[in-house]
């Protein structure tokens, strides 16, 4: 730089005032130069590597592109600065020379948030990875690194200004014990996320509810703080997690199967054929495609009801699907009232007899019209 500098100066001495302008407007001009031909390189790049199935290149390169415009910039801005200083005895570099090595700092560590949020959503993507990763996980993961890029950045620019990263450990412990009583609330929301992303009770995605709260609806994003679940009105729910820690979650997008429990009564003059229609039901069943006979199949008379003989079907549909569980469900029950109707019962409903002494009814039949 310095030779160049030197040639520039010489070349124009004996022609121009004040050459270091020249200089000056020349750097900044190979700056643009720079910045130009890098920009055409990445998108030279960017055609070649996406004819390649390695995702990384690609974010590699996404990631690379405007913090290395960022660098070009800062390393000819310090250039100009230092020929302005040598060349008027000015003292810009005094406040520029920080300046430069902050903003170094801050574009490796602005290409590394690049890099990982582009790997998160690469990790979590069906059409980029042939095995996707659990989006919570991948989050929690480039939570972690984010939190880790950031506080490493501080106590970097910190020590670049001649701070002492010991003396701001010591300070950071001393004030968290205070931090730590004002701020417990937010600390045991911070530590219920943290059990959330290592029991991993539910992820991104689930379907989740509480017995014990009014708590139901789709997880949509797990923070730090706390945790955003779209209920079934599509409202948003915003849940502290540290509410997670004493409450019970049941998730049913984990459930394996769907249970069908259905109670069905049929008249008490169709009790001959009890036996032929719970047999025929059963059959059914096992035969339906949609029904999964591994698991518990039962068919039985249940009990002597007040106008009805009921039995009862319990068995689990294949589906978890909340809508073809229904489709399911109600093919089955039609295909029972078919089973029912073809042995000529019918189903029961609440009826009464009375029963007249034979007085009342000889009483009534001799009364004149």
């Amino acid at each position: 730089m310095i030779a160049f500098e030197q040639w520039w100066q010489n070349l124009i001495a004996g022609h121009v005032d004040n050459s270091w302008i020249v200089v000056v407007f020349s750097i900044v001009f190979l700056t643009m130069l720079a910045n130009f031909f890098s920009n055409r390189m990445f998108n030279r790049l960017a055609e070649q590597l996406a004819k390649t199935r390695n995702i990384w290149d690609d974010i590699l390169l996404l990631a690379a592109r405007k913090p290395v415009a960022l660098m070009i910039w800062v390393i000819g801005g310090s250039w100009a600065l230092n020929v302005v200083d040598r060349s008027t005895g000015s003292d810009f570099m005094s406040v520029a020379d920080p300046a430069r090595r902050v903003l170094v700092i801050v574009t490796i560590a602005w290409f590394l948030i690049r890099f990982i949020r582009r790997a998160e959503i690469a990790l979590v993507s069906p059409e980029k990875t042939s095995k996707p990763m659990d989006q919570t996980t991948v989050g929690a993961m480039g939570k972690l690194l984010r939190a880790s890029i950031f506080v490493t950045s501080a106590l970097v620019v910190l020590q670049s200004f001649g701070y002492s990263i010991s003396g701001v450990l010591a300070f950071g412990g001393i004030g968290g014990l205070a931090i730590g009583f004002a701020a417990k609330d937010l600390l045991a929301n911070f530590f219920g996320g943290l059990m959330i992303y290592l029991d991993r009770p539910f992820k991104v995605g689930d379907w989740i509810r509480s017995p014990d709260q009014e708590i139901e609806g789709t997880v949509e994003d797990i923070g730090w703080r706390q945790t955003c679940i779209r209920t079934f009105d599509k409202r948003p729910l915003y849940v502290p997690n540290a509410t997670f820690t004493s409450i019970s979650v049941e998730n049913p997008s984990r459930m394996t199967n769907r249970r069908i429990y259905e109670n069905i009564g049929l008249r008490y003059e169709d009790a001959p054929k009890v036996a032929a229609v719970i047999s025929d039901v059963k059959a059914m069943l096992q035969q339906h495609p949609d029904i999964d006979a591994n698991q518990t199949l039962i068919v039985n008379l249940n009990s002597f009801g007040a106008s009805s003989l009921d039995f009862f079907i319990y068995t689990f549909t294949r589906t978890t699907d909340w809508v073809q569980y229904h489709e399911i469900k109600q093919d089955v029950l039609s295909r029972v009232i078919d089973i029912v109707q073809s042995h000529e019962a019918d189903f029961a409903f609440p009826t009464q007899t009375v029963h007249l002494p034979d007085a009342v009814r000889l009483a009534s039949e001799e009364r004149p019209a």
